[in-house]
């Protein structure tokens, strides 16, 4: 049997669930529009709403929640014009096909799912069905596209591979060659931004001190004051990157000005070894003053005009369902369901 040759595209997406901060601009959002900007790859960007509600979401907020990702995939580079800009539930071939792939995965491929493990704790009995199938739904996010690569940070790692486990055994069990193993791309100096009260812990909006993130709406000031009130230790920047393994908090600074300038961590530390970190903050905070306060400034326009947010997603899902149909409808095909 010939190799299938698939199109090369990109698809990924990020929950609605509010409150953007640094770590989703460096670890996803930049990324995204590096790769869009590239053009080697046709490029589909999804807030994926309806993984949102595997928990409970109030619904206005989701809604505003939704937009307000739009609002800052666009205020950070992606053009729905040149890229399909979508949230999930518009675009109804990911749920159908996700239906399929529950059919497809086994229980015990769930069951093993390290996120499954930590959000549904002690009390699974309690977590929703939804939550347990959640990477059925992910895989079809991604194979209703043909998706050939997915840009996915280390906590997505797993659920990609078992994208692929699940794309291998439909083929198999077909006896066809019609979904990509798609491969995941995980790379940049800060995929895992940390805390800046804490260089252990990851950058979250659960955190209850909101020192502890910049967020995307923040302001130039905001910014400013969160970077200089950043915790750090009392030794200057060594001059080599191996030298911030047992220092989490220089480390992480590092990694943010090394991923807001697109510059390696060495690079950072050949312009400011031996500097004490009074020296280094003001210099990280006038770098991440100039990327991210003009991104708060355009999220703020686009979330004072709702409706023109709702237009460019209707348009997304209209660009999205061109592919999502007929791979949709060869797959119903494949598995012998009776199409009119």
């Amino acid at each position: 049997m010939a190799e299938t040759k698939f199109t090369p595209r990109v698809f990924s997406g990020i929950q609605p669930s509010g409150d953007l901060h640094l770590g989703n601009y460096l670890g996803a959002i930049k990324r995204f529009v590096e790769m869009q900007d590239a053009g080697t790859h046709e490029t589909v960007y999804c807030m994926v709403d309806l993984h949102a509600i595997t928990v409970w979401q109030d619904p206005a907020k989701l809604r505003r929640s939704t937009r307000e990702l739009c609002a800052g995939f666009i205020a950070s580079g992606i053009d729905p014009e040149k890229s399909i800009l979508i949230n999930q539930s518009q675009v109804p071939e990911h749920a159908q096909l996700g239906w399929v792939f529950n059919c497809v995965a086994r229980m015990g491929w769930m069951g093993r799912m390290t996120q499954w493990k930590d959000k549904a704790g002690k009390n699974a009995e309690a977590a929703s069905l939804g939550l347990f199938a959640y990477p059925a739904l992910m895989a079809a996010d991604i194979l209703v596209y043909h998706a050939t690569h997915v840009p996915v940070g280390e906590d997505q790692k797993q659920h990609l591979e078992l994208t692929r486990d699940i794309a291998a055994k439909f083929n198999h069990d077909f006896g066809v060659d019609f979904f990509p193993l798609t491969e995941p791309v995980i790379e940049g100096a800060a995929t895992r931004v940390m805390s800046l009260r804490d260089g252990t812990k990851k950058m979250s909006k659960s955190d209850p001190a909101d020192a502890s993130r910049i967020n995307m709406t923040d302001d130039a000031d905001t910014i400013a004051k969160k970077i200089r009130k950043a915790k750090t230790d009392p030794d200057p920047l060594p001059d080599a990157a191996d030298a911030l393994e047992a220092r989490p908090d220089a480390r992480n600074l590092v990694n943010i000005y090394a991923a807001l300038a697109g510059i390696t961590p060495q690079a950072v530390l050949d312009q400011h070894a031996g500097s004490l970190f009074g020296h280094f903050k003001v210099a990280l905070a006038d770098l991440a003053v100039d990327k991210m306060a003009p991104i708060a400034g355009e999220m703020a326009r686009l979330m004072d005009d709702p409706a023109e947010i709702d237009r460019i997603l209707g348009r997304g899902a209209e660009r999205a369902r061109e592919i999502t149909v007929p791979i949709l409808e060869q797959a119903y095909d494949i598995v012998g369901m009776i199409r009119s």
